[in-house]
């Protein structure tokens, strides 16, 4: 027991360290993901101001610091938090055998490395699209999910407003497809976390945007509003649009759904009255029997 508590704290230790050296520059400027994660925020909230989508929406929108605070919270905060868990949890897989190479279904270490990089994409933005769906698909994830679906006016902090459990079933997908593809993360897999994050912000920005014929590729904030809309289309009880930061997979799944492009629809769903707008509330929301 007290190896494990060892390895919580080394982690948690670990982690919150390197956190602190981001955002005192004290760490490679490609992997500053602290630093990184401030100058997209900037430069997309500053696409919303310059070319707004709803003219009518506010530069500061309704929840646009309780969004503001969400990404620091889910992307530093929680993470600092939940690394000893995970740390402890990669150590007890090594003692009952269990290796990153266990679920190898592919290797890509001698791959040019450009390939490396889009097929780890690949393979990941598939299995956040597939998580995605199942949040929507049984009760006691959407549970958890509808704190993201309470956005009532969208831009792009609500990317990553989302209750922490989500953290729980997103953050071992990494894991997961590492695993998949024999052990193996590129070294320059920072790129495909800091292009995520950008057309993660841009799909939630207030801001017209399809990509013409690579609308069909990468999801967009045309087609993400239709996501997050309030009323869904007959057949489509579960949702639509579930892609991450590509549409393909919705484009080959069935799953699209955009009807017009005016940007004014109702976002939300049934009962999101009931959502609490306090940020510590939002935190225990899901657990309750009658949410």
């Amino acid at each position: 027991m007290m190896k494990y508590l060892n390895y919580f704290y080394d982690a948690v230790l670990g982690t919150l360290n390197w956190t602190w050296d981001s955002i005192l520059f004290n760490v490679p400027w490609y992997t500053n993901y602290f630093w990184g994660l401030i100058v997209i925020s900037l430069f997309v909230w500053l696409l919303e101001i310059v070319f707004p989508w709803r003219k009518n929406q506010s530069i500061f929108r309704k929840d646009f610091w309780l969004d503001g605070f969400y990404m620091f919270f889910n992307f530093f905060i929680f993470s600092i938090v939940i690394s000893g868990v995970y740390k402890c949890l990669e150590v007890l897989f090594l003692d009952i055998g269990i290796t990153v190479k266990s679920l190898a279904v592919i290797n890509i270490a001698t791959f040019p490395m450009w390939s490396q990089l889009l097929i780890f994409f690949l393979f990941q933005d598939f299995v956040q699209w597939f998580t995605h769906v199942l949040l929507h698909r049984f009760n006691v994830l959407w549970k958890f999910h509808k704190v993201h679906h309470s956005v009532k006016e969208m831009g792009f902090a609500a990317h990553l407003r989302y209750h922490w459990m989500e953290n729980i079933f997103y953050k071992p997908l990494k894991i997961l497809v590492v695993m998949l593809l024999g052990g193996f993360e590129p070294e320059q897999a920072f790129i495909v976390h800091f292009i995520a994050i950008t057309i993660g912000h841009l799909n939630h920005a207030n801001i017209k945007l399809t990509y013409g014929p690579l609308k069909y590729v990468f999801n967009n904030p045309v087609m993400h509003l239709y996501h997050h809309a309030y009323s869904l289309p007959k057949g489509k009880k579960y949702g639509v649009n579930f892609g991450i930061s590509l549409s393909l997979w919705d484009y080959i799944f069935k799953t699209y759904y955009i009807p017009e492009k005016s940007g004014t629809i109702e976002l939300g769903y049934s009962d999101d009255k009931n959502m609490p707008k306090n940020f510590f509330k939002q935190l225990i929301y899901g657990f309750k029997k009658d949410d």
